[in-house]
Order: C-alpha cells, then structure tokens, then sequence
C-alpha cells in the first residue's frame, strides 16, 4: 500500500512537470509573482491622489471643505487606535462621514498635531473604471482605501485604519 502511494504521488509530481513544461513550450505565459507592475492612467492616478489628499490635507490644514469634496457620504470608517499606557490596541473604533468632517475642523486646531513636515505618503494599489484601493501613512498612523468612482469623481467609500504603536523600550 506504502508502495503504491509513494508510486502515485511521484507519478503526479512527473506529471505536473510534463503539462506545465508543455504549457510553456506552447506559449503559454505563467506569472511566477503575484506583485506584476501595473500601469495606470496618469490622469486617474491623478485624480484617485489627489482624493487622498485632499482626505490628509483636509485633517492637517482643518478644512473640513476638502473631507466634503473627497469622501463619499455612506463612507465606513473603522479603525485600531493603539494605547501607550496600556500598550495595547483599542480595537473597532467606528467613524461616520459626520464625524469625520467634524474631526476634520478641529484635530489640528491648535497647529500642534501636524505641520508641512508631516508624513502625508500616499500609495496607491489599484484602479480600475469604478474602484481603486491605496494606502496613506500620516501623522495618525496608516490608513487603507476603498476608492470609487462617483458621478465622475473619486470618492473615498471604506477606510480601515491604524495607528502606530509606540516604540518599544
């Protein structure tokens, strides 16, 4: 029994070898990454950025005009605030695009909390016609996207976010 599941698996393994070999002597193109390069259109990439930070900028500069023009008004926000005294994370902070324009004209009243040297790098992953997903890491922490396309305007729809934890000692 031993000797025939050891003699099926090699016979698999052979046969594996010989289709994807064959596969390729054919032409056939097999993608080893899962990290290829894609090329976006300058004009969207354009606009999906400049929705993010009109997001980051509205929060730095306490224009709460610029939350208005970029996020949609269903948009989810979640996200994960870490705690320096406990050292721990306080998990499912959920945010309304209400809030968010509220935060917006207040978290950084005083000038304190972020300035022109603030971290405002925005990544973006994916655009397609009516979705695209990026990355912003900021002052707060890391926030991710779910971007779409709204009456001929990107909008931001989802955010999960989290913030950095303290280094630690």
């Amino acid at each position: 029994m031993k000797k025939r599941i050891t003699a099926l698996f090699v016979s698999m393994i052979v046969a594996t070898v010989f289709i994807t070999s064959c596969n390729t002597k054919h032409g056939e193109k097999h993608e080893h990454s899962h990290h290829s390069e894609k090329k976006f259109d300058n004009v969207e990439h354009a606009n999906v950025e400049n929705a993010i930070k009109d997001y980051v900028e509205g929060i730095y500069l306490v224009d709460s005009t610029r939350i208005e023009r970029s996020v949609d008004s269903t948009m989810r926000k979640i996200g994960y605030w870490y705690h320096p005294k406990k050292k721990e994370y306080v998990d499912n902070l959920p945010m309304t695009y209400t809030q968010l324009v509220s935060l917006a004209a207040r978290w950084n009243k005083d000038g304190k909390r972020a300035d022109e040297s603030s971290p405002k790098k925005i990544e973006i992953y994916d655009i397609n016609s009516k979705s695209a997903s990026a990355k912003l890491t900021a002052a707060w922490g890391i926030d991710y996207f779910h971007l779409s396309k709204v009456n001929g305007q990107w909008k931001i729809m989802n955010v999960l976010w989290q913030s950095i934890p303290e280094p630690e000692e």
